[in-house]
C-alpha cells in the first residue's frame, strides 16, 4: 500500500471512526480489501456490512441496487463511503439507506486538484484509481446537512453529514 494512502487510513480512523457507537449499524460503500472492516470488527463494532463490486465485501454488488440486494430502507445509523462518491453518483441511495439523524462519511479529491491526486498516484504515493473521477465540492452535496467539513493536505475533502 502506498505511503499517503497508510497515512490517510490512520488519520480517517481518528477524524471518522473514533466516536462512532460500537452499537450503530454501519454500511461502507467500496470497502476494498477490507481494511476498515478489520479495525471496526477487531475493536469491538458488531453491526458492520460492507459493499463493493468485488470480493472480500460482505455484499458484492452494485449499491443502485440496493433494494435487489436485500438491503433495507433507513436501516443504517452510519454510511461511510471513502473515496467512492467520485467514481458513482450514490448520494440518493446513502440518503434512502440511512436511518432519520443518520450521518454520511465520505472523503474525496477536491476537484481542482484532482491532477495532483493523479500525479501522486503515477509515482506510487496514492493508491491507483480504479476508474475516471467525477468529482464534486462537498459543500455542494446535496441531500444532507454539512456537521464538518475539512480540507486535508490540500488535496482531499472529508465530510460528515446528517440525514
Amino acid at each position: 500500500m502506498p505511503l499517503l494512502s497508510n497515512l490517510a487510513k490512520i488519520k480517517k480512523i481518528n477524524f471518522f471512526i473514533k466516536n462512532i457507537p460500537k452499537n450503530n449499524n454501519i454500511l461502507e460503500i467500496g470497502s476494498g480489501d477490507g481494511w476498515l472492516k478489520k479495525y471496526l470488527v477487531g475493536n469491538g463494532w458488531k453491526n458492520y456490512v460492507g459493499i463493493d463490486t468485488k470480493p472480500p465485501s460482505d455484499i458484492i454488488g452494485d449499491i443502485k441496487n440496493w433494494e435487489g440486494l436485500g438491503l433495507k430502507n433507513e436501516s443504517f445509523d452510519i454510511i461511510i463511503a471513502f473515496e467512492v462518491i467520485e467514481h458513482i453518483d450514490c448520494l440518493k441511495e446513502c440518503y434512502n439507506l440511512l436511518k432519520n439523524n443518520g450521518l454520511l462519511m465520505i472523503t474525496s479529491p477536491v476537484p481542482y486538484f484532482d491532477w495532483i491526486c493523479k500525479l501522486l498516484e503515477l509515482i506510487g504515493l496514492n493508491q491507483k484509481r480504479t476508474s475516471t473521477h467525477k468529482c464534486v465540492y462537498f459543500s455542494k452535496i446535496p441531500y444532507f446537512k454539512p456537521i464538518k467539513i475539512k480540507n486535508v493536505g490540500f488535496l482531499a475533502q472529508w465530510g460528515i453529514f446528517k440525514k
